[in-house]
């Protein structure tokens, strides 16, 4: 087993990985000021952007729920994966040559194939069936694509390839290559019966990739007439890198599109994806093998820039029939995942994309598109098209049902357009407060059982816990915050100037085990010219709200325009000693007061000479500020 990787080279790596080029991946990142970048956070759903990135420091945090650190850790929690894994995958992508330690030294690897390896077998697998799609076994394979309009260009540029029929021609590839068995069997590459054979065969093969462009899966299109699984695709099964619940195909090639335009387009297939790309649409995705649902949204939100600051588009396309009307209504239910407004495309002919751009043409497309109709139009009308309107009976029983769906929807705000739109649609003798009524009957909402109900104060005051800590953001710990700001981001500049401050002049709990920390790493001064030195105080911590607070400290910016300066800290600083010397005169007075100076004179008179010398210090340290401005 190899040793384990040397510090110096996980800095190096930690120097090289751009850390806003990293998290670009997976988040629409924008300018928020202040050298910092933001987005909305991949790891908790919000409608208002909290997640943000210093490049400048190589630091991330998110202040919506707390997560930070350096770009191996973005990497680790977004990912799944292992310290080790991440780091070895930074460095391949960045040109670090890993040094390790000499010795067999235990990694921190999880069970199993390692993520990077799974990673490297599909290039290397699509990149075979790529080659494979140039054989005579091809033929059928590129009728197939030619068939559908696309030549040979297109099949480049979405990776396209074929499987081939005989049942271990990958697994020998590969295992040639030095894969195990074990690795590609994890991978979903390689099934095992009574030996290894291929898990797919004599099919079109589509590869699926994650945002960043690696290969994670494929899907694959039955081709041929005999072939044995009647199928028409197949898609890899759930493995350690493809969860076909979070995989979007095209997400590649479309994210930055998505992120410039803030739409997104979302077909059934991955031909529809193709020919949306080749006609100029270049937002189109598609799920694979199955329904469009959160985890999807949550997904495409990232690179929309989804919020409520800024709202985009959201386009499904779906096909005429009952099938394509029920997926408008599981769309319509998921509608509330997004804050950008949500479209239907449907051709009324009933062809998706691909059939649309071989019978019309790109423009078509385009057309479609751009001929989009309000989704929960389009979901209503179906609702309502199901009866009769010339008769009163179709008319109410089309506002019930109409009423049953609107009842449903999360946002109660929208629910008085929604009974407008149906009021129209439905017109003769229905009007909206008809229609709300209607609502609000759908509704239905039960009265709250006896345990739900409001609990009486001496419930709801034991409910509350006691001694909360405040929260760090609260304006009595602002000189704190800021003064750990500068220790942290600009270690360098502030120095020697510190020497006087101690863990008992930062009243805040978690603000005094921040510095606890910065003493035990050697001082201010140890994080001079430290690239890792965020990390290193990060890495440290225990408590996770130590751990946090520092990923926060790391990436808010200072609240000077200017690159703070030796005047600037020393402002800071002495405020803060200033006011540590203010709390510890109350003291001293407030125990003068409770004392006898007739029974205890030795003391009275040795708190008087210390609160003498507090006043004094106190009177030092002021003009020091007053130099400093």
């Amino acid at each position: 087993m190899a040793g384990r990787i040397r510090e110096d080279s996980i800095a190096e790596v930690r120097e090289k990985a751009r850390i806003d080029e990293v998290v670009s991946s997976y988040v629409t990142l924008r300018n928020a000021g202040g050298g910092s970048q933001k987005g909305l956070c991949p790891f908790h759903d919000e409608k208002s952007p909290s997640f943000h990135v210093t490049p400048a420091r190589q630091f991330w945090h998110c202040f919506g729920c707390g997560e930070g650190g350096d770009v191996i850790n973005f990497l680790m929690k977004i990912d799944g994966l292992s310290f080790v894994e991440a780091v070895e995958r930074l460095a391949d992508k960045y040109g670090v040559q890993l040094r390790r330690e000499e010795g067999d030294v235990r990694e921190d690897r999880p069970k199993g194939p390692s993520r990077q390896r799974l990673i490297e077998a599909h290039r290397e697998a699509q990149e075979f069936y790529a080659g494979q799609l140039a054989t005579p076994d091809a033929l059928v394979a590129r009728q197939f694509l030619g068939g559908r309009g696309f030549d040979q260009a297109a099949a480049e540029q979405f990776g396209i390839g074929f499987s081939p029929r005989e049942g271990e021609a990958l697994f020998k590839h590969l295992r040639a290559k030095a894969f195990s068995q074990e690795e590609l069997v994890a991978g979903g590459l390689v099934a095992v019966g009574r030996s290894a054979y291929d898990r797919f065969r004599g099919r079109l093969m589509w590869p699926i990739r994650d945002a960043s462009g690696d290969t994670i899966g494929f899907g694959a299109r039955r081709i041929f007439d005999d072939d044995r699984i009647e199928a028409k695709y197949l898609n890899t099964s759930e493995t350690p890198i493809y969860k076909k619940s979070q995989v979007l195909y095209g997400i590649d090639l479309a994210r930055r599109e998505i992120a410039r335009s803030s739409q997104a387009v979302i077909v059934e297939g991955y031909t529809d994806v193709m020919a949306c790309h080749l006609s100029g649409v270049g937002t189109a995705v598609a799920t694979c093998g199955t329904a469009f649902g959160d985890e999807h949204s949550r997904v495409l939100r990232r690179f929309l820039n989804d919020h409520e600051e800024f709202r985009g588009e959201v386009i499904f396309t779906f096909d005429g029939d009952a099938a394509g009307q029920k997926a408008a209504l599981r769309a319509f239910g998921g509608d509330q995942n997004f804050v950008s407004q949500t479209y239907v495309a449907v051709e009324p002919s009933g062809m998706d994309p691909c059939d649309l751009r071989i019978k019309d043409g790109d423009a078509a497309v385009r057309e479609l598109v751009a001929r989009r109709v309000p989704l929960y139009r389009f979901v209503l009308s179906n609702v309502v098209g199901k009866y009769d309107l010339d008769r009163a009976d179709g008319r109410i029983d089309a506002v019930r049902e109409a009423a049953r769906l609107v009842a449903s929807i999360r946002d109660q705000s929208k629910v008085t357009a929604f009974a407008q739109e149906i009021s129209k649609m439905v017109g003769a003798d229905i009007d909206t407060n008809q229609v709300l009524s209607e609502v609000r009957r759908a509704a239905n909402r039960p009265a709250p059982r006896p345990d739900q109900r409001q609990r009486k104060p001496v419930e709801q005051a034991a409910a509350v816990p006691r001694n909360p800590v405040p929260d760090l953001r609260d304006p009595r710990f602002k000189l704190e915050r800021e003064t750990l700001k500068l220790v942290i981001q600009h270690p360098m500049t502030i120095g020697r100037i510190t020497g006087d401050v101690g863990p008992n002049d930062f009243t805040h709990p978690t603000y005094r085990a921040v510095w606890e920390l910065i003493a035990a790493a050697g001082g201010p001064g140890a994080g001079a010219g430290d690239p890792g030195w965020a990390t290193r105080l990060r890495d440290a911590a225990t408590d996770p709200a130590v751990s946090s607070a520092i990923s926060a400290l790391a990436v808010e910016p200072v609240l000077t325009a200017k690159e703070p300066d030796a005047s600037y800290v020393a402002l800071h600083v002495f405020r803060l000693l200033e006011l540590t010397t203010m709390r510890r005169i109350a003291e001293v007075k407030s125990r003068l007061q409770r004392t006898n100076p007739v029974e205890h004179a030795t003391e009275y008179n040795r708190m008087f000479g210390e609160l003498a010398a507090l006043e004094q210090h106190r009177r030092n340290l002021r003009e020091r500020t007053v130099g400093a401005q």
